[in-house]
């Protein structure tokens, strides 16, 4: 795609390679972890290579993950602390959700919702980490009741992360240009004022 020079960057190279390494080892663990968690969707394993590949990939696939996320985390998280303008916009999100969002709050680079759906994504990320550490019995060894209580975790944040991504992903598509941002890096300048207005001046220099 050839750029226009009057688009804004939104993302770096760099920062959207981290992105699709997250969202593609996401999609590989969902999947394994399906296959691992109920014997109806046991056929999934067929797409590692059969039950013992999936068994010995999938944690090490969440290490790769989880270190990703970790540098997707350093990278973002001073952008996403929440603030008023924030919390004003989650309270009038309905508008939002029925496509009107010409009078929402002014919203820097992420609005509340990105911001909110950042830190419920953390706070999965180290519960899976850690109760996936709790269930890598080949490398580490916990009473069967830690065991217990990690695979109870670990399935239940699975869960909920696997429907978080899911909301996210229908957002991006339903905000139409957004999806551009994470392939080429780039957005219309008006795509930038309606959707993140404060991010647009500050982008442009405009009061």
């Amino acid at each position: 795609m050839k750029r226009d020079p009057n688009d804004l960057i939104r993302y770096t190279t760099g920062e959207r390679v981290n992105h699709w390494v997250v969202g593609i080892t996401f999609i590989l663990l969902a999947l394994s972890g399906l296959a691992l968690f109920h014997p109806a969707f046991w056929p999934l394993t067929q797409l590692f290579g059969g039950g013992v590949w999936t068994r010995i990939l999938h944690p090490y696939v969440g290490v790769l993950m989880s270190v990703a996320f970790l540098f997707m985390m350093i990278r973002f998280w001073t952008l996403n602390l929440m603030g008023a303008k924030d919390w004003a916009w989650l309270r009038r999100i309905g508008e939002m959700a029925e496509g009107d969002d010409h009078k929402m709050p002014a919203q820097g680079k992420y609005n509340g919702g990105q911001k909110l759906l950042f830190w419920l994504l953390v706070i999965c990320m180290i519960l899976l980490t850690l109760s996936g550490i709790g269930l890598w019995r080949s490398w580490f060894s916990f009473s069967v009741e830690l065991v217990r209580l990690a695979a109870v975790v670990h399935a239940a944040t699975s869960v909920v992360m696997i429907a978080l991504i899911m909301m996210h992903i229908y957002a991006a598509i339903w905000t139409k240009g957004t999806i551009r941002a994470m392939w080429y890096g780039t957005v219309t300048r008006p795509w930038a004022k309606q959707h993140h207005r404060d991010w647009f001046n500050e982008a442009t220099k405009e009061p």
